[in-house]
């Protein structure tokens, strides 16, 4: 995927940049319950896989906002044009590997290609994680056990700045369905207005796919 770099001396961010940089405890995670009612009273019912399309909707909220896509090396910062989306997969043994799945902005391409990747992940004995090699990513989890919340993630250190996203149970809430959702950022990319308008984008693709 291609990138490019961010010039800082334009760039509106660059002094909350520099400052959040210097925290030991950078990243900050916000809980939204989010509305996935059509998902569940109309689109489950037409063969539409619910998972598969909160994802689709995570990946459209987190390229629907540029910041989610920046990423810095050192005391610079490149903005990918597409980030992969990596969700954790159960595995029949009992734990879980990870699956890489580019964002595609059709709905049934995505759809297809995260059903083949996923299912792909679920028969590997490789954990497949990221050690570093790449930033292009986002990682993503799912809870579908537990309507948490609050949540938040484990980090390896205050440098890592790849958006974290997870995913509560779906409850019914008067007539119609909502679950809990997550985003954790680092400071140093992502202000609150930013992830406001994430999970604006998010709500916007459930009620659109």
């Amino acid at each position: 995927m291609a990138e490019h770099i961010v010039d800082l001396d334009t760039w509106p961010r660059a002094a909350q940049f520099r400052f959040f940089r210097t925290y030991d405890r950078p990243h900050y995670a916000t809980t939204v319950r989010i509305d996935v009612t059509r998902l569940m009273q109309v689109r489950k019912g037409q063969g539409v896989n619910v998972y598969r399309a909160c994802l689709y909707a995570i990946g459209a909220g987190l390229h629907g906002v540029p910041e989610l896509c920046m990423r810095f090396r050192g005391d610079h910062v490149v903005c990918h044009d597409g980030v992969a989306l990596s969700m954790t997969v159960p595995t029949a043994a009992g734990a879980f590997n990870y699956a890489y799945v580019p964002y595609l902005h059709e709905f049934a391409a995505f759809d297809a290609q995260c059903r083949t990747l996923i299912a792909a992940a679920a028969k590997t004995g490789t954990l497949g994680a990221n050690s570093g090699e790449r930033d292009d990513v986002a990682y993503l989890s799912c809870m579908p056990w537990l309507d948490y919340t609050a949540i938040n993630s484990a980090m390896p250190g205050p440098d890592d700045c790849i958006p974290r996203v997870s995913c509560g149970k779906i409850v019914p809430r008067g007539e119609g369905w909502d679950m809990a959702m997550t985003l954790e950022v680092h400071h140093a990319l992502v202000d609150g207005a930013q992830v406001g308008a994430y999970f604006g984008a998010v709500q916007g693709a459930l009620k659109a796919v």
